[in-house]
């Protein structure tokens, strides 16, 4: 069964004259290489496409896939998760991971919390500043966290964003304006401890497969784990496994936010608590990294005694149950 794989390449991308922190969500060589070995070893045929262009030129010559391992961030545009699933609905080609309707909405983080909090799930309170005048409407009690409302891998987080008085909110609101060209988001500054959920499955199937904690170190930089601490996580940063009690309820708290987005075979949601332990959801990030031995979900799944190939076989179990008659094919072809 021929499997496409779509993936944007940081390296692409940085030969393309674009910097490192514009790049950070992209993925490395050896994450790909990974994901195709461990899909090799499933019995399927991967086939390299790379990101929406390339899959666009190869649709439109008459190429045609099984199925695609959608890893594609995408560059432009405020649904670019989106946009790989999109094309790929249009020809009928089932794809792991979540839809485009997910991906849109989980990139924009105002959006997001306006369903998970629907949904009845934990979240702060929260304003989406969408230009210069929008600030002064702000009326939240400080602290007060602020980041871009479409990024990913920490950008736009750092030693500035937790603000303390009106006069930094509007001033670290519009550089992040002018910077990102995007709306910021501001919330209640939560000041106790985060936790990042590996989850795998869909829907009800879905489950909780590990929970590792956030803890700085001495060169942490600022009060959030933005891009600095991620990128150059060595000195800055620990990321261990959590604790039982924390674990369990920093679980549930994701777990009803990865169902209420509706999100798909795998992924991981970030949660953090406020001054009295109670966890709140953050982000989701259901487009999460597979770089062995380094990306979050990677290291919650080795926990458990599972290797990379094994932790793609399950986010794959996941999408052969919604797709059976794909199963079907896997064992015949097998």
């Amino acid at each position: 069964m021929r499997i496409g794989v779509t993936y944007d390449l940081r390296a692409d991308y940085i030969a393309m004259g674009y910097g490192e922190e514009e790049t950070a969500e992209f993925d490395s060589v050896v994450t790909i290489d990974a994901i195709c070995a461990a899909l090799t070893g499933l019995g399927l045929e991967p086939v390299r496409i790379g990101g929406v262009k390339k899959l666009v030129a190869k649709l439109a010559k008459g190429e045609r896939y099984d199925a695609v391992f959608n890893f594609s961030e995408g560059f432009r545009g405020n649904a670019r998760e989106a946009q790989v699933p999109a094309l790929l609905d249009a020809y009928d080609i089932p794809y792991v991971f979540s839809d485009a309707l997910t991906l849109a909405i989980a990139l924009d983080k105002g959006i997001c919390k306006r369903v998970v909090r629907d949904a009845g799930v934990p979240t702060v309170d929260f304003r989406v500043i969408e230009k210069i005048a929008d600030i002064k409407k702000v009326d939240l009690p400080f602290p007060l966290f602020l980041k871009p409302v479409q990024e990913g891998s920490g950008k736009g987080v750092g030693p500035d964003s937790k603000v303390e008085n009106a006069r930094d909110l509007r001033r670290v609101a519009q550089t992040l304006l002018a910077r990102f060209s995007q709306p910021v988001l501001v919330e209640t500054f939560l000041p106790g401890r985060e936790f990042t959920v590996g989850i795998v499955g869909t829907g009800e199937d879905a489950a909780v497969l590990g929970v590792s904690e956030i803890k700085p170190k001495d060169n942490w930089v600022g009060d959030g784990y933005g891009y600095i601490n991620k990128e150059y996580s060595d000195d800055k940063v620990d990321i261990v496994e959590a604790d039982k009690d924390n674990a369990k309820a920093a679980g549930a708290v994701a777990l009803a936010a990865w169902r209420a987005l509706r999100c798909r075979d795998g992924g991981r949601i970030d949660v953090r608590c406020d001054g009295e332990g109670r966890p709140h959801f953050i982000e989701v990030n259901p487009l999460a990294g597979l770089r062995p031995d380094y990306s979050d979900l990677c290291l919650i799944a080795g926990r458990r005694g599972l290797s990379h190939a094994q932790l793609v076989g399950r986010i794959m179990a996941s999408f052969f149950k919604r797709h059976p008659e794909l199963k079907a094919r896997q064992r015949v072809a097998a």
